[in-house]
């Protein structure tokens, strides 16, 4: 990775998270005394029903605090909403950047703006008819909701990496004639957008033209089944806010895209199509902040070769980057989800040996010191004369 891609740790008695010009996410540790007062239970209280936080003016979404509050500790979650509302913000806070508040407001005023004047060249799309969207394998697999029925549709061609058939080629080209709507009243209105991040010049955010609900919908009732199966390691059991949006890569569009990692917990990417060649998916391993620029192994080395309507699922951060698009126009939906739990647990490890290529080897290497050590003294022991 490039200098500007890396990330650090430095030491800070606040937690924040930042998102680097790769789109990958810095999270700085905080210190174990000054937060100790304001931690989330690490099991879930799954006996308690959340409540609604719909009615009310939040800082984020109504379904983050919904989806917090089973980690509350006992003597808040006994407290009342409001007391609630305030504990699970101030920690949400603490993931924000300075000034990220404002930013936040600025990009709601943003946003209305946009949807109280773009009109929708096809409607059907904003609310996610699962069957005017997704092939019907992957809607019996959802149906049964089982490891099983997700096995039957799904490769792992390389570990952490699955893929499987998810949008009809009706469904892709409408959201490419939605877009290409969307872009074409940008040109005409001179109103200019935010990209979907700083390395795509091209693209636009969905949930800034109001798929927003649609998104959420296909979250969390048709990506959150399958990440709860394979990656509960990196709270996909409790995905709770996304960031969608769609690339385009070809002449006059990107050409490739650097070594990065995202900034979510699982990433959806799902080719709509179009006719090219090039813009293979380059993977090369799973890596926390501490290890994000450490060596490849060769079992971490995976291509994919982008098919039309069919999905990609990995962590964000598995590491990876886009190949050149040769010839042709190459345009991805990818859907960013989050687990706001998991943001908050995780800032109190200090490593991840369960997701993390290099933490796993350095705890392997850790538990093989110890038992030579061990095996020495047994030696050294038996071989000892007698008293």
């Amino acid at each position: 990775m490039s200098t500007d891609q890396r990330e650090a740790q430095p030491e800070t008695t606040t937690t924040t998270t930042t998102v680097d010009g790769s789109g990958a996410t810095t999270m700085r540790a905080a210190t174990a005394t000054t937060f100790s007062s304001q931690r989330l239970r690490i099991n879930p209280n799954n006996e308690h029903r959340p409540e609604s936080y719909e009615d009310l003016k939040l800082d984020f979404p109504s379904a983050v605090y919904s989806s917090l509050e089973k980690y509350l500790p006992q003597h808040i979650l006994v407290s009342n909403r409001d007391e609630k509302v305030k504990f699970m913000t101030d920690i949400m806070l603490r993931h924000l950047p300075h000034g990220e508040r404002s930013r936040a407001h600025r990009h709601s005023v943003y946003r209305q703006k946009i949807i109280s004047n773009y009109q929708p060249l096809h409607k059907e799309l904003y609310t996610l008819a699962p069957a005017d969207c997704f092939v019907p394998s992957f809607i019996k697999a959802i149906n049964e909701s089982s490891e099983k029925s997700f096995r039957s549709i799904i490769s792992e061609p390389s570990p952490g990496v699955f893929v499987f058939d998810m949008l009809l080629p009706s469904f892709c080209e409408m959201m490419l004639a939605e877009v290409e709507n969307f872009e074409k009243w940008v040109g005409e209105t001179k109103f200019r957008i935010m990209r979907p991040n700083t390395m795509n010049k091209y693209g636009a955010v969905l949930d800034d033209f109001g798929l927003d609900s649609m998104l959420d919908k296909l979250m969390e009732s048709f990506i959150r089944p399958i990440t709860k199966v394979f990656f509960s390691d990196v709270g996909g059991a409790t995905l709770d806010s996304h960031h969608g949006f769609v690339v385009e890569y070809g002449k006059d569009r990107d050409l490739d895209l650097g070594f990065h990692v995202d900034d979510s917990e699982v990433t959806l990417n799902v080719c709509l199509g179009n006719q090219f060649v090039g813009g293979e998916l380059f993977f090369r391993g799973t890596r926390c902040e501490k290890h994000v620029n450490t060596t490849t192994k060769p079992d971490e080395i995976y291509d994919y070769s982008h098919v039309p309507g069919q999905a990609v699922l990995h962590r964000g951060r598995h590491r990876h980057g886009a190949r050149a698009t040769t010839s042709g126009h190459r345009v991805n939906m990818l859907l960013w989800c989050r687990s706001s739990v998991f943001r908050e647990l995780k800032s109190h490890q200090k490593e991840f040996s369960s997701w993390c290529g290099e933490c796993f080897c350095e705890k392997k290497e850790e538990k093989g010191r110890a038992l030579d050590a061990l095996r020495k003294k047994l030696v050294k022991a038996v071989r000892a004369p007698q008293a």
